[in-house]
């Protein structure tokens, strides 16, 4: 198993970001770090690199030359260019990075509750959880209890860390400090 240093909180972000619809994630299996990837990006790297269409150029095409190149700035160049390495990485040492499941979500939220001393607190948020909308009621009832809310941050960080070591473990990774 490699031993790999893993910020925690960054991966835990990411993981937590179940919609995915402005960035995606990929652990660097070498390094370690979290790198995210704009879904605009990507969404065009894809178009170009699995373009179907024949890459013969059209006899009706019209070239100009431009004295001038354009001024790309060097963070746009690296970021296309990490991109295109991450999509293109064929040897394994990118991994996308797994969203954090509902079922995961919902039982750590169940344990936080069976801890609660306060009963009506403990019974609004069993109530939050059943329907549609759980995980936004079940935090906006929070908001008006600072303390538990703390709480509960601490406590999902602690389930959110025994995840995070399982999905690591899971793909040949022992997590160091």
């Amino acid at each position: 198993m490699k031993k790999l240093k893993i910020n925690f909180d960054e991966l835990q972000k990411a993981m937590e970001d179940i919609s995915r619809d402005s960035f995606d994630y990929y652990l660097d299996t070498e390094t370690g770090e979290i790198i995210a990837l704009s879904e605009e990006l990507i969404n065009e790297a894809k178009i170009r690199l699995y373009d179907d269409e024949s890459d013969e150029i059209d006899e009706d095409i019209e070239y100009i030359e431009y004295d001038v190149v354009p001024d790309v700035p060097d963070w746009i160049i690296d970021e296309v260019e990490l991109a295109l390495e991450v999509l293109l990485d064929e040897s394994g040492r990118y991994i996308r990075i797994s969203e954090r499941t509902s079922d995961r979500a919902y039982q750590c939220m169940s344990e936080f509750i069976s801890t609660i001393k306060d009963s009506v607190l403990k019974e609004n948020l069993l109530q939050a959880l059943n329907g549609k909308g759980a995980f936004r009621k079940f935090k906006d009832i929070l908001l008006d209890f600072p303390k538990e809310r703390k709480r509960w941050h601490g406590f999902n960080a602690k389930c959110m860390k025994k995840e995070i070591i399982e999905w690591l473990m899971s793909i040949g990774i022992e997590p160091i400090s």
